[in-house]
C-alpha cells in the first residue's frame, strides 16, 4: 500500500473558484456526467439525462430518502446579543446536538421566533453544543421541533456556497423522494433526477430506499496528518427488511451517493439495520458490497473524496477530478456528477 494514501495532504487539489456551483443547472438532468468504466479504464463525458444508457442492466439501485430540515435559525440571548443556531441531530428524547455562532455558557437561553427557546446544557470540546428546546414553555420532542423549525428556520446551505438560502433552495436542495425529516445536508447525487428520469429509472431497475440523516459532520475537513486518525462523525440510519434482504444477496448494487454507500457498507460489516453509522471508507477500507457508485465532486481533503478513492484509488480519483476541472465541470452540492461502473 502506498504510504501517500494515508496522508491527508495527498487528497488535495486546486479548484478554480468559478467551478463551485452556487445554484443547480436547470433542468436538473442537464448537469454534466463523467462516466468512468473501471474494466476498460475509460472516461466518457455525457449529461445526467443519459444516465440510464450507462448503468449496467442488472443492478439494483439504492437511494437515501432522508429529508433536509430547516436547520438554521437566528435568534438572540436575553442580553439582546444575536445568535445563530445550526441544528445537527437529536441525542435522545430531549437533548440535541447543535452548533452555535455566538458566545454561550451552560444555562444560556436562546430565544427564537414562534416562542422557541433553546437552553445550553453542555459545551463540547469540538465546539458543538448540547441544548434542550421548549416551545411555548413546554419541552418538545424532535417531531414537534421539526414543525417549528419549518416555520422559522432556513435551509442549511453548505458554507462554501457563500450566500444566503432563498425560496428556490427549499425545492432545489431536496430530493424528489425526500420523506424522513432529519438531515442537515442533502444526499446531493440524487438532486439531478427529474420526475421523468426517475420514473424511467424505476421502470428499468429495482429501486430501494434507505435512510441516513446526513449531519453537519459531512462538511468537517480532515485535520489530522494521517487519515486513519480522523474522528469520523456518526449519523442515524435505517434499512428496511426488504432492503436488507437484497443487501444479503449477490445482486450488483448501484449506490446513489456517498451516504447510501456508507450505510450499505456499514450493514455489510455489521448486519445492523438501524443505529449510528460511523464508517469511514478510504483506500485502506474498501467497499465490500457496493458495485457501482454515482456521486458528485467533493471537497479537497474531505472524507468524501477519500471514499471515492476507496473505489478507484487515490491517483485515479485525482486524475478524474483534474479531467473534470479541465472540462469545466461544476463541483460540490449543486454541481455535476460522476458515475463509477
Amino acid at each position: 500500500m502506498n504510504p501517500e494514501e494515508l496522508l491527508t495532504s495527498s487528497y488535495d487539489y486546486e479548484l478554480p473558484a468559478h467551478l463551485i456551483a452556487k445554484t443547480p443547472v436547470q433542468p436538473r438532468d442537464h448537469a454534466k456526467l463523467l462516466v468512468y468504466n473501471r474494466q476498460t479504464d475509460t472516461i466518457t463525458h455525457t449529461t445526467f439525462k443519459h444516465l440510464l444508457e450507462y448503468l449496467p442492466k442488472a443492478c439494483d439501485v439504492f437511494l437515501n430518502d432522508t429529508k433536509v430540515i430547516k436547520a438554521r435559525v437566528f435568534g438572540s440571548k436575553a442580553s439582546g446579543g444575536k445568535v445563530e443556531l445550526l441544528f445537527n441531530k437529536p441525542l435522545n428524547a430531549t437533548e440535541y446536538l447543535v452548533m452555535i455562532r455566538g458566545k454561550v455558557k451552560i444555562g444560556t437561553e436562546l430565544f427564537f421566533d414562534d416562542n422557541l427557546v433553546a437552553t445550553v446544557v453542555t459545551l463540547n470540546n469540538d465546539g458543538s453544543r448540547v441544548v434542550t428546546f421548549t416551545h411555548h414553555g413546554q419541552e418538545i420532542r424532535f417531531e414537534e421541533l421539526v414543525i417549528s423549525l419549518d416555520e422559522i428556520g432556513h435551509i442549511p446551505l453548505p458554507p462554501y456556497m457563500q450566500r444566503e438560502d432563498n425560496k428556490e433552495d427549499e425545492k432545489d436542495y431536496q430530493t424528489l423522494f425526500a420523506k424522513n425529516a432529519g438531515a442537515v445536508a442533502a444526499p446531493t447525487a440524487s438532486l439531478h433526477f427529474t420526475p421523468e428520469l426517475f420514473e424511467a429509472l424505476e421502470q428499468r431497475h429495482q429501486t430501494h430506499k434507505i435512510t441516513l440523516h446526513v449531519g453537519a459532520g459531512t462538511f468537517k475537513p480532515v485535520e489530522v496528518e494521517n487519515i486513519l486518525e480522523h474522528p469520523m462523525h456518526s449519523e442515524y440510519f435505517y434499512i428496511s427488511e426488504s432492503s436488507a434482504d437484497v443487501l444479503k444477496s449477490e445482486k450488483p448494487i448501484l449506490a446513489i451517493g456517498t451516504t447510501v454507500t456508507r450505510t450499505v457498507e456499514y450493514f455489510a460489516r455489521t448486519e445492523k439495520v438501524d443505529g449510528e453509522c460511523d464508517l469511514f471508507l478510504n483506500p485502506h477500507n474498501k467497499p465490500q458490497r457496493v458495485t457501482h457508485l454515482l456521486t458528485n465532486f467533493h471537497l479537497p481533503k474531505s472524507t468524501l473524496i477519500m471514499l471515492v478513492s476507496a473505489f478507484v484509488g487515490r491517483e485515479k480519483t485525482l486524475e478524474l477530478y483534474h479531467e473534470a476541472i479541465a472540462k469545466e465541470y461544476r463541483f460540490f452540492s449543486y454541481g455535476d456528477a460522476m458515475l463509477i461502473i
